[in-house]
């Protein structure tokens, strides 16, 4: 029988058409170009950098997004990369679940070193109660809104039904300028099918106040390798991937972070060393974090 591609076969089957290969599920080129493997440039930029404030010792970064999405481990992560070795400064669950496991206000310092004293680097994390889609269920968003403003004391237990009020304990009447958040995180899984209109509202209204507060807002992507094939075999696919593109593209119109504002992140997550494919994308991702904070710090 004559092969499908032969002329004489076009000629006696015109109709029969030899089956097109599925499209690649990869860009032929990255549409975001990256450094790879240059780390010490990006460590060396963190590791030297000192707000010019004196009011302010630190960069104080919040993280917020759905329960579940990697808020912990994303903080785990970046101490991984600094210390340049394993480290679980934020507790996480390794069960996904639409249930927070974090529960209170917490600070993550992440320490340089060993040896006394003890030195830190400038950057510092709080973590959060993750946001539900119920009403009295996840962090309360005025939560989120007070903390902000620095108005929320370490180790406030988040309670869903009711914000903090000027009563409580945990309630800081007269923030610090280190108190307050100099960057706003949204943290999202790339695993995640949609955002319920619920959470979306509760979203809005926190952006909407750190946009009043002239807050900077970024997102990070995490699960890039649990989503997508592609840049599960190889990380350095993650701006060739036509999945994770659109993936960053649905969630930039959905909650409004423009997309250069929103970094893919691989959280370390059964490795037991260092990865510098996995470092390279969380130490671009921290420079501009610290580029967006510093220039809030600025104007302060």
């Amino acid at each position: 029988m004559l092969p499908s591609r032969h002329p004489l076969f076009k000629a006696l089957f015109p109709h029969v058409h030899e089956s097109e290969p599925p499209p690649s599920p990869t860009l032929s080129e990255p549409w975001r170009q990256i450094s790879w493997g240059d780390n010490e440039r990006d460590l060396q930029y963190v590791q030297e950098y000192k707000p010019e404030n004196e009011e302010v010792k630190h960069i104080r970064v919040l993280l917020y997004g759905l329960a579940g999405s990697g808020k912990s481990s994303f903080i785990n992560s970046v101490s991984n990369v600094l210390r340049r070795r394993m480290s679980i400064p934020a507790a996480a669950s390794a069960i996904t679940s639409d249930k927070s496991f974090t529960t209170k206000y917490e600070t993550h310092e992440i320490r340089k070193g060993r040896g006394n004293p003890k030195t830190f680097y400038p950057i510092v994390f709080n973590d959060i109660m993750g946001l539900e889609e119920g009403k009295n269920c996840g962090v309360h968003p005025e939560d989120i809104k007070l903390a902000m403003k620095g108005h929320v004391r370490e180790g406030y237990k988040f309670n869903p039904v009711s914000a903090l009020s000027g009563s409580d304990p945990g309630y800081n009447p007269s923030p610090s300028p280190d108190d307050q958040v100099h960057v706003l995180v949204c943290i999202l899984s790339a695993n995640t099918a949609e955002i319920k209109e619920p959470v979306l509202e509760k979203m809005r209204g926190i952006r909407e106040a750190a946009r009043d507060l002239g807050i900077p807002q970024m997102m990070m992507i995490t699960k890039i390798d649990e989503a997508c094939a592609e840049t599960d075999k190889n990380l350095r696919n993650v701006y060739k991937s036509k999945y994770l593109k659109k993936k960053m593209t649905g969630f930039s119109s959905a909650v409004g972070i423009p997309m250069n504002c929103i970094f893919p992140v691989k959280n370390y997550r059964d490795e037991i060393d260092l990865n510098d494919d996995v470092d390279t994308l969380i130490l671009s991702a921290l420079r501009h974090m610290i580029n967006f904070g510093d220039d809030f710090i600025d104007k302060m």
